[in-house]
């Protein structure tokens, strides 16, 4: 009988809570979004399509490439909803929903972001490929949960100019498979918000004003942070400590040190999408 409780939410029909998804739906390459609206454009370089899921800001096409059984999702904006999705994610293949207990056998997943953020250092400018390899948390999603921590010597190192923060790093066979001349590589922050802790100025006054120069001068151990955006840290440091293989790959939209935006932020996204699959290996 099917033991239910309100820790791991289940619909009448057996799907998990926010997501909609049954265990049988989930395969192990995933491709996320932050925008709903984007997961058709990914979608589309399916073979197949043969399911499509909307619940909340959660657009999720389940479908086949070369064979392969790939899903492609949104996530909505932010590490709240980036908790969400990788918890019910890795629910969903690795707990017992008849007990509610862990498996003993532990599945893990490639899950790829393909998102947009703007660059802090001015030699990457508008319209590029970046690869993150460091990911730093800005936001606290860290503070919640016991995670693996490999990285405290450089936790230490930003603590003057962030705070606690946690960091985590790409999975390497992943960071080696997408990395290319095509691409670059990067160390990214993970914000809170777009608009305050991205230091961008609002009605609001900051009680850091110059966040961004200070990012942008620092040398840290494991190179310099070079971009900014709202989901990669959770990403990363949930994916890693539940075993699963994570990348971020960013389509560089802002140039933060001269305030340019791209002219064709859709072109470069597109261009995005186009290099993930060309590089996809299942």
């Amino acid at each position: 009988m099917e033991k239910k409780n309100a820790n791991w939410i289940l619909n009448t029909d057996g799907s998990i809570y926010h997501l909609c998804l049954k265990p049988e739906d989930v395969p192990s390459n995933i491709l996320t979004v932050g925008d709903p609206d984007r997961v058709p454009e990914v979608s589309r370089h399916f073979d197949t399509i043969h399911k499509k899921i909307r619940n909340r800001e959660f657009e999720i096409h389940i479908g086949k490439l070369g064979g392969h059984d790939i899903l492609a999702m949104s996530t909505g904006m932010g590490t709240d909803n980036i908790d969400i999705v990788m918890q019910e994610l890795d629910a969903l293949v690795n707990v017992d929903f008849s007990t509610m207990e862990a498996k003993h056998e532990i599945k893990s997943l490639k899950i790829i972001r393909l998102g947009t953020s703007g660059s802090i250092q001015p030699h990457i400018s508008v319209d590029q490929i970046l690869l993150t390899d460091f990911a730093i948390s800005m936001d606290n999603l860290h503070r919640h949960y016991v995670l693996k921590r490999k990285f405290e010597n450089y936790e230490m190192e930003l603590f003057p100019f962030l705070g606690m923060v946690h960091v985590t790093r790409a999975d390497a066979d992943l960071l080696n498979q997408f990395q290319s001349h095509k691409t670059l590589l990067g160390n990214t922050l993970t914000a809170p918000g777009f608009y305050g802790p991205q230091g961008r100025k609002t009605r609001l006054p900051l009680r850091e004003d110059s966040i961004i120069e200070k990012l942008s001068d620092a040398d840290f151990s494991f190179g310099k942070i070079t971009n900014m955006e709202m989901e990669t840290s959770g990403i990363y440091s949930l994916g890693e400590s539940l075993g699963h293989k994570c990348l971020s790959v960013n389509a560089i939209l802002a140039q933060r040190n001269t305030n340019q935006f791209s002219t064709n932020p859709a072109g470069i996204v597109k261009q995005m999408i186009e290099y993930v699959f060309s590089r996809l290996v299942f």
